[in-house]
């Protein structure tokens, strides 16, 4: 029997952490970029004056893609995939990531074969989550409504900025906390639940 979610023809991922398997130190990358602890790293950036952030942005580029070519598929990431595919639905990813550190990353997962690049939105084309521009980006690229999608991602951003463009939103997190599960429709520890 598909998952209910099935019924929804378009399904937007987050990429690290979800598609992905979780692997960036952010306390660390703050630390060595010298930002602030209690603030997220594209936020402080677009805080600074740009040219105190332009080579600090090249240095956060080249963290990533450090990261992005040891990048693993999270367990689940591909057989979901495929059944999506499979049954005719649209998929997209919307990440924080730059577009290089995406292809790259998905590239190394061994799930580039299941986007199109125009679905494949990062932060160098839209404004980063949790604002929903990315969403909808998506959406009207492929004529659809709020309500016919589903954002799933693993932390809040993902589910602020599903809700804020109206679609269902799924909350993937393996450790079963669901700290934000008041942003979620669905809360599952694994992709896997998502097939059952």
């Amino acid at each position: 029997m598909p998952h209910p979610l099935f019924a929804r023809r378009y399904w937007i991922f987050d990429m690290d952490g979800t598609l992905t398997l979780a692997q960036h130190d952010f306390q660390a990358m703050r630390m060595a970029l010298g930002l602030p602890e209690n603030q997220t790293i594209l936020e402080s950036l677009a805080a600074l004056p740009s040219t105190q952030a332009a080579p600090l942005y090249a240095r956060l580029q080249a963290m990533e893609l450090e990261i992005a070519q040891t990048a693993q598929a999270a367990i689940g990431a591909e057989p979901l995939l495929q059944a999506l595919t499979a049954q005719g639905i649209q998929i997209g990813l919307l990440t924080r990531n730059s577009a290089l550190n995406t292809q790259v990353t998905l590239q190394a997962a061994g799930l580039a074969q299941y986007f199109a690049a125009a679905d494949l939105i990062s932060r160098d084309c839209a404004p980063p989550k949790p604002h929903p521009a990315g969403i909808q980006r998506l959406l009207a690229q492929w004529q659809a409504q709020p309500d016919e999608a589903v954002m799933v991602g693993d932390f809040v951003y993902d589910l602020q900025a599903g809700r804020a463009a109206g679609t269902a939103t799924v909350y993937l997190d393996p450790s079963a906390q669901f700290p934000d599960r008041a942003y979620a429709d669905w809360c599952v520890q694994s992709l896997v639940e998502l097939l059952a």
